[in-house]
């Protein structure tokens, strides 16, 4: 799975545990393992925040057809609007996000007043139907979650380093019920050569860290040509973005 394309990346991007073990304390971040990324927040360069909902949320969500009351979890949510189209659907939105910049941002500019308090090593912000864990997402344990039917993944395992993506993946798969799904979208940099194939297929890293536990369904794939706007002279290059449909191997 390339790396991840500017315009498209998640509060992921920095992320990067201590320690080579999933899970316990080893691998558990804090604010002072990603100075980078919560240095973006304070100086405000936040280019790859979306400024509206995603489209292919929009889109595709409802052929899940989750219930009215659904609780839904957001890793790695930054500011997203996405929670709040996903709130405005009836479900429970809850996200996870290490800036305490972004958190607060994503209730100001949606003029919310959010209640907050301390649960454990995180900090709750709450209103209506969204509420935004302030922490590490490596910290996180079921009972911090609470039942979770459908996990949101809008590019944070792609915008992951390679190496941590397993131990995202691990750790996911520890902290929500068996039979929770994945709605995944990822944005792929296509590779020089890729066969039609490759470029309609399941990718193959995303097959080895799922398959353990999940049924994989590629519902969309999209080929588009984006400049990288930090690039504008160079030739634009191919992007696949994918939208993936992952079953919990209990559900039913």
């Amino acid at each position: 799975m390339p790396a991840i394309l500017p315009g498209f990346a998640s509060p992921a991007l920095h992320y990067r545990p201590r320690g080579g073990g999933a899970g316990g304390a080893e691998s558990v971040m804090s604010s002072r393992d990603n100075p980078l990324w919560l240095q973006l927040w304070r100086d405000r360069r936040t280019d790859f925040h979306q400024k509206k909902v995603n489209h292919y949320l929009a889109r595709f969500w409802p052929d899940l057809a989750r219930p009215q009351g659904s609780r839904i979890f957001v890793p790695l949510c930054g500011k997203s609007l996405d929670m709040i189209w996903l709130a405005e659907q009836g479900h429970h939105v809850i996200g996870v996000e290490l800036s305490p910049v972004a958190v607060r941002a994503f209730f100001r500019e949606n003029r919310l007043q959010p209640s907050r308090r301390q649960m454990g090593d995180f900090t709750l912000w709450e209103h209506g139907r969204i509420g935004i864990l302030c922490g590490d997402y490596f910290a996180l344990d079921k009972a911090d979650l609470g039942p979770i039917d459908t996990v949101y993944d809008r590019a944070a395992l792609t915008a992951l380093p390679e190496d941590i993506r397993r131990l995202y993946v691990a750790h996911l798969r520890r902290i929500v019920p068996a039979s929770a799904g994945v709605f995944l979208l990822t944005i792929e940099d296509a590779e020089e050569g890729d066969s039609l194939a490759q470029a309609l297929g399941v990718d193959e890293e995303l097959a080895a860290l799922y398959s353990e536990g999940f049924e994989i369904s590629l519902e969309h794939v999209e080929s588009v040509f984006e400049s990288d706007p930090q690039a504008p002279k160079q030739p634009p290059r191919r992007a696949e973005y994918k939208v993936y449909r992952l079953s919990g191997r209990a559900a039913g």
